[in-house]
């Protein structure tokens, strides 16, 4: 059972920092370094020196920069930079932006849940996790013994009366605004009334929840928890420890908003259209749809309107050739071989068609470096004409259709985990709106 409550969040305060935008960030995980640089400048509390502290010349070691984060944490909380709240709390949270010309308004709002183990509870996960983002993760956890940004937790709820609990609440308040470098909007409320937040942690009681963004940050709040049981035996029931910060949004929300996310490929021989299609075309109805990069928004147009995840584009720079490849029978019989514990959801997926058949075992490519992920067409065409950071030509780019979150359900549910980066959720919940102190 999911179990939300109120908690005393560690906030901004705009008597200290001015404004909201200047000293909050994107997730950790989406920060290149150049924007890295632009949040240090941008103001001296801005959270970026908690959640990708940078190393600096004369530092004794790689971890130095989760000790220096430990060490603002300390400082601006000493110096009233950050304050706690007068009383336990639910923050409402509105994200205002733009996709595709029209504008959507994604509310949720973020509490305390919780934690339980995955897999043993009705709190699922739906990505694979690599253990060295969690090993970083534990050791800023450590370090400043706070969770610096919330999970992104998404439920069903068709009728959307959790949110409407919150909605209602808020509905004559004043909100504290940001407006994130893309351009989208962040509101928050505290709600501290005590009858609302019972209302809503009793709505909340019944519903599966299915981790949108935020699998190493959930693995790493369970992993500290343990850690702290290690130290020091069973914690007390009302230690901090057992509960997560968690952005809850209902699954039927208007503004949930899934982007695709496609690959440029890397590491791999490049090969032409039909070497490409005498590898993969016993499996799969081939179909040539372009020259050159540009090309790509029209084979994503045709992707799109098809709304199939057995279709993908595939581009090869060799003879800039656009592709489009339509798994059929034989391809799903081949799926269903070299994926035999997978289930149908599953193996239907674009992504794992992608991977598992077409790179791992058609082009017998099983130890490719990561690709680079892009989440638009012009991103994908740019990445083509300019090559990876290095300069260097991608051999292989490929377009996919994005989850759904049936998808996400069915196979969350069925205690399997998709490929990582199979879901793209748009936009990406803003760090140093709330921290959730863990002592």
């Amino acid at each position: 059972m999911v179990k939300i409550d109120a908690f005393r969040g560690l906030r901004y305060d705009l008597g200290h920092v001015g404004s909201l935008g200047d000293v909050v960030a994107p997730p950790y995980d989406v920060i290149e370094d150049g924007l890295r640089d632009q949040l240090y400048e941008r103001h001296p509390a801005n959270i970026i020196r908690l959640i990708l502290n940078r190393n600096e010349p004369g530092d004794e070691s790689n971890d130095t920069r989760y000790s220096r984060a430990a060490e603002f944490f300390r400082e601006w909380t000493r110096q009233g930079v950050l304050v706690t709240e007068a009383d336990p709390a639910i923050y409402v949270y509105h994200q205002v932006f733009e996709y595709e010309g029209e504008q959507f308004t994604r509310r949720g709002f973020m509490s305390r849940m919780q934690l339980e183990p995955l897999g043993e509870g009705t709190v699922f996960p739906h990505e694979e996790t690599h253990a060295a983002a969690k090993a970083d993760r534990l050791k800023l956890y450590t370090a400043c013994r706070a969770q610096l940004s919330q999970i992104f937790g998404i439920y069903p709820d068709p009728d959307n009366k959790a949110q409407r609990l919150m909605e209602d609440a808020v509905a004559e308040a004043t909100p504290l605004e940001a407006v994130d470098h893309l351009g989208v909007i962040h509101r928050i409320w505290p709600v501290t009334d005590v009858k609302r937040i019972s209302e809503l942690s009793a709505a909340m009681s019944d519903r599966p929840l299915y981790i949108a963004d935020g699998h190493h940050r959930y693995e790493t709040a369970c992993n500290y928890k343990q850690q702290l049981i290690d130290q020091q035996g069973e914690l007390p029931a009302h230690h901090p420890a057992h509960g997560v910060l968690m952005m809850s949004v209902s699954m039927n929300d208007p503004g949930m908003i899934v982007l695709p996310t496609h690959r440029l490929l890397r590491g791999m021989a490049a090969i032409s259209s039909s070497q490409l299609i005498a590898a993969i075309g016993d499996c799969f109805d081939i179909e040539v749809v372009g020259k050159e990069p540009n090309s790509a928004a029209a084979a994503w147009e045709m992707i799109e309107l098809e709304n199939e995840q057995g279709t993908i584009g595939l581009y090869c720079p060799l003879d800039s050739t656009w592709i489009l490849a339509r798994i059929h029978q034989v391809g799903q019989q081949r799926m269903a071989e070299i994926a035999p514990t997978q289930s149908d959801s599953w193996r239907s997926l674009g992504v794992s068609i992608l991977h598992r058949l077409i790179i791992e075992t058609l082009l017998g490519e099983e130890e490719l470096p990561k690709p680079d992920y892009v989440h638009q067409v012009g991103e994908v065409i740019d990445g083509l004409a300019g090559g990876d950071e290095e300069n260097t030509p991608y051999p292989l780019a490929a377009l996919v259709m994005p989850a759904t979150l049936d998808h996400i359900r069915e196979i969350s549910q069925q205690g399997e985990r998709m490929p990582a980066k199979s879901t793209y959720f748009y936009p990406k919940l803003l760090s140093g709106l709330v921290i959730h102190r863990l002592e």
